[in-house]
């Protein structure tokens, strides 16, 4: 696997090209995000250098592999709430998705104790936690803005907030499961997701990297669905937000 996108003069091209690419392509389209390609590209590019030696050292020892899923949580919380502009949001949505799914794969032994087990799922989980969370929180907000009079009316004929918020934005909000939806009905035909790619380029069997990754897909599902609850619950317990 040592020949596999090589480090050199190739690659770095080959990736610069890549950026360009789509932050010009985003920029002629007028998409509006062709600054935040570039931002985002060289951030994942530091990020990515200085994590390839931090996560060496954090396998090493469980409460380093502790530390380093905490710094996941805590970054993806802060980028979240950062979306949503409601800071103190996403704390619980993160947790109530991540924290079950992987107590139970720990708890049943499916999940090792270790690093380099560990730190992958906490990942993929923690991640998919935060788009849904994302999705989910500005779809309930944004709806809430735009159909205001509807909250009003269905006040009006005795709806209590919780009842009238809900009523408008879970529909919108329940769109931001789609993805991981659309994602575990087409595994093995249209994408090899990168935990079967990974289990296999690590001398897995097919056999075993499917099974990994069908136990990463279903909590995956599992981790999104409960964080879009909670996301939804405390959007219709909060004030509306101003039109």
């Amino acid at each position: 696997m040592q020949d596999l996108f090589p480090f050199g003069p190739v690659l770095i091209a080959v990736t610069v090209f890549l950026l360009l690419l789509a932050a010009g392509v985003a920029t002629a389209a007028r998409l509006g995000h062709g600054k935040a390609i570039l931002t985002a590209g060289v951030r994942a590019a530091v990020q990515l250098a200085a994590v390839s030696f931090v996560i060496a050292l954090a396998m090493e020892r469980l409460w380093g592999t502790a530390l380093f899923v905490a710094g996941m949580y805590a970054v993806a919380a802060w980028t979240s709430e950062f979306r949503l502009g409601r800071p103190g949001w996403a704390v619980v949505p993160l947790l109530a998705g991540t924290l079950p799914v992987l107590a139970l794969l720990l708890a049943t032994g499916l999940l090792p104790a270790q690093g380099l087990a560990l730190i992958p799922v906490a990942g993929i989980l923690i991640g998919g936690t935060m788009s849904a969370t994302v999705l989910s929180g500005r779809r309930c907000l944004d709806e809430l803005r735009a159909r205001r009079g509807e909250v009003e009316a269905a006040l009006a004929i005795g709806f209590t907030d919780r009842q009238a918020a809900l009523e408008i934005c879970l529909p919108g909000a329940a769109e931001a499961l789609l993805p991981a939806l659309d994602q575990t009905r087409t595994v093995g035909l249209v994408t090899l997701p990168g935990a079967f790619v990974g289990m296999l380029l690590g001398g897995a069997s097919p056999q075993q990297a499917a099974a990994v990754q069908l136990v990463v897909l279903l909590g995956l599902l599992a981790a999104q669905s409960l964080a879009i609850t909670v996301t939804v619950e405390l959007t219709a317990r909060s004030p509306l937000p101003v039109p």
